[in-house]
């Protein structure tokens, strides 16, 4: 059984905040022990509401947390 949708966008920033270098989203669904598809989804929904950002390095993706409006 999956937690509520926000105990998934909070456990996302939650880890960002301790990774600073960012984290793939591989790394992240295998921390949180969700399936890669699904965290896309929310991994979406954050770089939507600005509080993530995602930069793509080769084959992976690369999340980072936002900081006051500021870009990496």
């Amino acid at each position: 059984m999956c937690p509520p949708d926000m105990d998934i966008e909070k456990e996302v920033q939650d880890i960002l905040e301790t990774k600073r270098d960012g984290g793939t989203i591989l790394e992240l669904a295998g921390m949180l022990n969700i399936h890669r598809h699904t965290l896309t989804k929310y991994i979406y929904k954050l770089e939507g509401e600005g509080k993530i950002i995602v930069r793509k390095v080769g084959p992976a993706k690369l999340c980072y947390l936002t900081r006051d409006g500021e870009d990496r």
